[in-house]
């Protein structure tokens, strides 16, 4: 029965370890802004850069700060077919592709909307009359290294026998 308890245990973490697995990176993020939403006024408040990772499954998104996967906040997608935006103020509607998604924890309440370049995060936290809004938009990529120019052998080294 113990022996039957360890092999069910394994069989579980190597499922779960595939699952994890199966999560891919679909993005870098910094967040530029982050806005309270109070009584019908806006406040902005300030926040350093900060560089999210986004991972999804297809099924929910995940996003980790500096691509800390272990502590990362996960969405459930509800929603697959575009996201609705204006460029500009009285501007016409166009339809960006994106996903929507949202999580709820300890009362908290989050709705993630992600596109190829932005990606906004709204918080409605549950004993509180604010909303808090926080906008990302797409991580330039890492800069390139160049690579290590390739050295000669020394003519006057010695070849070992």
């Amino acid at each position: 029965m113990k022996a039957l308890l360890v092999t069910v245990l394994i069989g579980s973490l190597v499922s779960l370890d595939a699952l994890a697995a199966e999560f891919r990176h679909i993005g870098d993020f910094i967040i530029r802004s982050r806005v309270k939403v109070s009584a019908g006024q806006t406040i902005p408040t300030t926040i350093k850069p900060l560089r999210l990772s986004a991972f999804t499954d297809g099924i929910s998104v995940r996003i980790s700060t500096e691509g800390v996967v272990d502590q990362a906040s996960e969405y459930q997608i509800y929603r697959s077919d575009g996201i609705g935006r204006q460029r500009s103020s009285g501007g016409a509607l166009e339809v960006v592709p994106g996903v929507q998604a949202t999580s709820k924890k300890g009362g908290v309440f989050r709705q993630l909307r992600l596109t190829a370049d932005t990606l906004t995060i709204t918080t409605f936290p549950g004993v509180s009359n604010q909303t808090i809004i926080t906008y990302a938009v797409v991580a330039p990529p890492p800069k390139a290294v160049p690579a290590p120019k390739p050295t000669e052998p020394d003519p006057t080294a010695k070849l070992a026998p």
